[in-house]
């Protein structure tokens, strides 16, 4: 969202949620609403609000036609110092294959799948409308799962990477490439001929290095040529990068998405990066859902890293956010990717609704 309403270290402009913690300890947070209870709102109140919660998240759905004029003007001025702000500025957007819903054979997972897709969709063709240059890097993890489930084959992990032999790297490959690149970039293209779906591989935009470990075909990003993803963006289009590429041999790796992320948000300069995933943010007990941290600075974000409280898939995230901010990226945000339009509640609004870091060394963190 917001570049810094948040109060956070070198910052002394708080936002309305103004609870601090103490660095050296544990934080001190807000409860989160429990999961499993949803406020029956009456349409027609709060502006026609309807709340409801699915799978635990709690959502609030406002119907246009029951808002004021004067509403809809608020909300439009709200927006509008954003996007002056941001237009011209690069954000890369890491989807991941957690935020999207399962792709099971029944016709309510497939409908989700799409809705979550399309919604999605939305949210990157609008921020592309108002100046923005979106560039999107996804995963696949749990479509990666759910192939190799049916060929038989276990999922293994190590450190949130997964452990890949020769014949995971193919299915990566078919998944990543040939399948949810694919539907990304056909969503986007819903509203025109926006999008361009790319991998590591394509015009050496990603060169590849074995990662140290029995990960197997597991490489790390050793170079990143952005030229082609530049070539799209001052085009006006909106590249769609899968995370597999070659070594300078031509061996092929997977490459976790979160760190191609922050690589390439660092070798853009981009102004943002963000990451969609399953969880609300950031939390300063992993265990614990109502330990979610809504602002905190690339130094507390490094301690939180050295007393093991990132973990699994939280780990990489962490460690991408650190390389791209100690580059030059200036917010990074981990968000709820779950959420419907959660990205336009974070840009374009006065309240933040995940984790946001920024890159300055001192002070104490916002929690909320």
């Amino acid at each position: 969202m917001n570049t810094g309403e948040r109060a956070v270290a070198g910052d002394s402009t708080p936002d309305s949620r103004d609870h601090y913690s103490d660095v050296s300890g544990a934080a001190t947070v807000e409860s989160a609403e429990p999961a499993g209870r949803a406020e029956s709102v009456e349409p027609g109140e709060r502006g026609g609000a309807e709340r409801e919660e699915k799978e635990g998240i709690l959502t609030e759905r406002v119907g246009s036609a029951n808002l004021t004029p004067g509403q809809k003007v608020d909300i439009l001025l709200e927006a509008l110092p954003y996007i002056r702000k941001f237009a011209g500025k690069v954000v890369v957007i890491k989807y991941g294959g957690n935020a999207m819903p399962a792709t099971g054979g029944v016709e309510e997972s497939r409908r989700d799948y799409r809705d979550s897709l399309a919604a999605f969709a939305d949210d990157v063709v609008l921020m592309r409308s108002t100046g923005m240059c979106p560039v999107v890097v996804h995963g696949g993890g749990p479509q990666i799962d759910e192939v190799m489930s049916r060929l038989g084959k276990v999922p293994e992990f190590k450190d949130g990477r997964r452990v890949t032999d020769a014949e995971t790297l193919e299915i990566a490959r078919m998944v990543l490439v040939g399948k949810v690149n694919r539907e990304i970039v056909s969503a986007l293209n819903v509203h025109g001929a926006v999008a361009v779906g790319l991998s590591g591989e394509d015009a050496r935009l990603i060169t590849a290095s074995a990662r140290a470990g029995d990960l197997g075909y597991v490489g790390d990003v050793k170079v990143v040529d952005p030229t082609v993803v530049k070539t799209l963006v001052n085009d006006g289009l909106i590249p769609v990068v899968a995370t597999t590429a070659d070594d300078q041999a031509g061996q092929g790796y997977n490459i976790n998405a979160d760190s191609v992320a922050g690589a390439l948000a660092a070798a853009l300069d981009a102004e943002k990066l963000v990451f969609l995933t399953d969880v609300e943010g950031i939390r300063a007990h992993a265990e614990e859902s109502s330990t979610i941290i809504r602002a905190l600075t690339a130094g507390i974000l490094q301690d939180l890293i050295d007393q093991g409280r990132l973990v699994s898939g939280m780990l990489p995230k962490g460690e991408a956010c650190l390389h791209a901010l100690r580059s030059g990226v200036r917010y990074a945000h981990i968000l709820d990717g779950r959420v419907p339009h959660v990205m336009l509640l974070e840009f374009f609004t006065d309240k933040g609704i995940g984790t946001m870091i920024t890159p300055h060394d001192e002070g104490a963190y916002h929690s909320g």
